[in-house]
């Protein structure tokens, strides 16, 4: 026993003199759980064989140890070839030069270093001298990290600053020219770049275990033999996977208040543990969820994390160690890991089904794998409610609204799609044999906007409700009319017709119907016996708003009451003048101001005055049309509406438009119909000009705010904020058009492409991308 004890002494003395470095600044070497895989396999031996590995454990030195076969002698050779090449032979120098770095002390400064890059590290020296002593070195791998100069740190410190992050150093260096500061990042890069991949010992077992999947035996020995793979209830000191080094503070989430990918990879598996004691887990799967949502590189991690924590636990039965798998089915309907790693869940899921069947991990099992035949990537995490469900794999129940009163709850997936509750909604309403076409929108009182057809409805819902948190206004999912091709064949009688009705009298309230004034409030009297049946003095009558476009009443006052402006004469010369100029300014302002509030108050009373006088011509108008049945006041009421040649398209306000043939104009409507598409002056019936779609060559997205339309020889151009949906519907259009005219099968379209050009007379071409509903 002494000698052992001796020896081990002897071993550990060799050990610290052969790691430890006679300048300035020591860096650990890298730590084991980082190799890349040629180190880690011998020739001639099975990976079961070689690869022992045990959960990572914090060292004395602090360092992240973990036992590998063979590793000392391996390591030992490492380093006494690394040490006699420093000795005996000078490394390829690729750049070199004076290079400030800033150095954190009692206080930040900037010191002056001779700074030279290798083929292997980024070493600085106090001079250029032969002999020089060297300062510090920072060992270049693929998990380096370099952050290009930027324009901000130049206008705070006058100099250009590159970063480079290495795995237990980060060198922010400064230069005041930015041709070198440019050259020694690329340089540096390039470095990186030519670095071989390197691989964590979980990596290498899951190689392992993908190629000896149909040996049980060698997959039961792997797992035996590296406790990395299975439960554990101490900390994790290191991720499982690898992540390149450095902070967030430069990308996108900086302000989220993350660290590096390592740090937090290390947080989220506390987070996972602290499921098995947690009243309520809902808000920590939250949280993991909100992190793998911000931080994509994070997701293969947790599920690692996960399949390690659901192998081989002491409990598995008992309702903390089903947590993991909650989190597990909760993450397997919101992301899908990598490739790899998707294999290892799969065989991990398959294993448990084998080790306990007719269990509940069993359930869970079956049911995740299922989710990830069909999961697509979310554009929110889960909301409070959807986890719950989730948590019980059961579905959730989803209202929605049609137009009218009506409204319809279905139970929908985690995977529900906007197509598939249209497809429902159309089969419990009867509208299957409808020729036009429906869609999902998201609505409030003021706005609406079609979902697209792909779109999850889970994450519509998760939308729905926090905007509703942030604007404490009610918003819903209406299911409505989207592409009216044929709106005489819809029979009264039917539901579709009272869609019609609902969706006309919305285009009147929002000022979309171009009509004289004894139209509209004919439409609103109809709209009031359709609704409300006879005129009674005890029935409530609804707000004006509700039946009339409020805003005709505010412009024409406005124009009624155009008042000039007071103009002031400035005095000009001695100090005394330019004081009765301060004073008569801020006379002139306090007037004014009481001015602007006197004309506020006599345009809201103007306002009310109007408003009665025009609620009381539509009671009048009301009145008269007393005995006639809810049908016939529709069907009156879309008579009036079919005079205008514009009737059943869809206006988009357009801000701005110009043609190549030279005319532009200001404040447009671009009504998307089922025949072609028109131009309006706003609040006139008489369409500027109009494009069949046979006439239309190409259509599309210009750039961030600007659609074109080719058509009839010229080009134009359009500025609206509704590009996607112009789009979306002309889509829509043009394949119903060719269904029905029988030229062949639909558009293909291709979900969640970018808007691009369409060549609706080009067979060829009509599969470039666009946005359906």
């Amino acid at each position: 026993m002494p000698l052992q004890g001796v020896c081990w002494l002897l071993c550990c003395r060799q050990g610290f003199s052969l790691l430890g470095r006679d300048y300035g600044e020591k860096e650990e070497e890298e730590s084991f759980e980082l190799r890349n895989k040629d180190d880690l396999t011998p020739n001639g031996q099975s990976p079961a064989e070689v690869i022992h590995v045990s959960q990572p454990t914090r060292t004395a030195n602090g360092t992240n140890g973990v036992a590998v076969s063979d590793a000392a002698d391996e390591m030992k050779s490492l380093i006494l070839e690394k040490n006699k090449m420093g000795l005996e032979e000078e490394p390829e120098i690729l750049v070199k030069g004076w290079l400030l770095r800033e150095v954190r002390g009692n206080w930040i400064k900037q010191r002056r270093f001779w700074f030279v890059l290798s083929q292997d590290s980024l070493d600085y020296y106090s001079g250029p001298e032969k002999g020089a002593r060297r300062l510090g070195t920072l060992v270049l791998t693929s998990l380096c990290s370099v952050i290009w100069p930027d324009k901000q740190t130049f206008k705070e410190t006058g100099y250009w600053s590159i970063t480079v992050y290495g795995r237990k150093h980060c060198y922010r260096l400064y230069t005041k020219h930015f041709n070198e500061a440019v050259h020694w990042a690329c340089a540096i890069q390039k470095i990186i770049d030519t670095k071989a991949p390197v691989e964590t010992p979980t990596q290498l077992l899951i190689q392992d275990i993908e190629e000896n999947k149909f040996n049980p035996e060698v997959v039961e020995h792997i797992y035996q033999h590296n406790p990395i793979l299975k439960y554990t209830h101490g900390p994790l000191y290191a991720p499982l996977l690898p992540f390149p080094y450095g902070s967030l503070a430069h990308t996108y989430h900086h302000g989220k208040g993350y660290g590096s990918l390592n740090e937090e990879a290390v947080k989220l598996f506390n987070g996972l543990q602290q499921l098995e004691s947690a009243h309520d887990a809902v808000p920590i799967i939250q949280g993991v969820l909100q992190t793998c949502l911000d931080l994509r590189p994070l997701r293969d991690e947790i599920y690692c994390q996960l399949v390690k924590q659901t192998s081989h636990t002491p409990a598995p039965y008992t309702a903390a160690h089903l947590r993991y798998w909650q989190l597990l089915t909760c993450m397997s309907c919101t992301f899908l890991p990598g490739a790899a790693v998707l294999k290892y869940l799969r065989f991990h899921l398959k294993r448990i089904q084998n080790q306990s069947p007719e269990s509940e991990m069993d359930n869970y099992a079956s049911f995740i794998s299922e989710a990830l035949e069909k999961t697509k990537c979310r554009e929110c995490v889960p909301s409070w409610e959807e986890i719950q469900m989730l948590m019980s794999r059961q579905e959730m129940l989803c209202t929605v609204h049609y137009p009218g009163p009506g409204c319809c709850q279905l139970y929908i997936s985690s995977h529900t799609t906007a197509n598939e509750v249209v497809q429902r909604m159309q089969q419990r309403l009867g509208l299957k044999d409808s020729k036009n076409t429906f869609a999902l929108y998201e609505q409030n009182a003021l706005w609406e906007q079609p979902v697209s057809g792909g779109a999850l409805i889970a994450d519509i819902l998760t939308s729905i409700s926090s905007k509703e948190c942030e604007s404490k206004g009610q918003r819903k999912l209406c299911f409505k009319l989207y592409c009216l091709l044929d709106a005489d064949s819809i029979s009264v009688d039917s539901i579709e017709y009272l869609f019609l009705f609902e969706q006309c009298h919305e285009m009147v309230i929002r000022g979309q119907l171009p009509a004289c004034e004894e139209d509209l409030q004919t439409l609103a009297a109809l709209r009031l016996q359709a609704v409300m049946g006879d005129f009674s003095t005890h029935a409530p009558c609804p707000p004006l708003e509700q039946l009339f476009p409020g805003h005709l009443l505010e412009a024409r006052i406005l124009v009624a009451q155009a008042l000039p402006t007071c103009q002031v004469a400035a005095p000009t010369g001695c100090p005394a003048a330019q004081r009765l100029l301060v004073g008569a300014l801020w006379s002139h302002a306090a007037a004014a101001h009481k001015q602007k509030v006197e004309k506020d108050l006599r345009l809201r009373s103007r306002v009310k005055e109007e408003a009665a006088a025009v609620m009381g011509a539509i009671l009048e108008r009301w009145r008269g049309l007393a005995g006639s049945n809810c049908r016939d006041s529709m069907a009156a009421y879309l008579a009036i509406a079919r005079q205008w040649s514009g009737f059943g398209c869809t206006l988009y306000e357009v801000d701005f438009y110009i043609s190549s043939t030279g005319s532009f104009s200001q404040k447009l409507w671009l009504g998307v119909a089922a025949s072609s598409v028109s131009l309006y002056r706003q609040g006139e019936a008489e369409a500027l000009e109009s494009f069949p779609y046979g006439q239309i060559c190409s259509y599309g997205v210009s750039d961030s705010n600007t659609f074109k339309i080719s058509a009839g020889g010229r080009d134009m151009l359009f500025e609206t904020n509704k590009l996607s949906e112009i789009t979306q519907l002309m889509n829509a259009y043009f394949n119903a058009t060719r269904l029905q005219r029988g030229k062949g099968d639909a558009v293909k379209i291709h979900e969640g492409t970018p808007v691009g050009f369409r060549h609706p007379s080009a067979p060829a071409l009509l599969e470039l991308p666009s946005h359906p509903v």
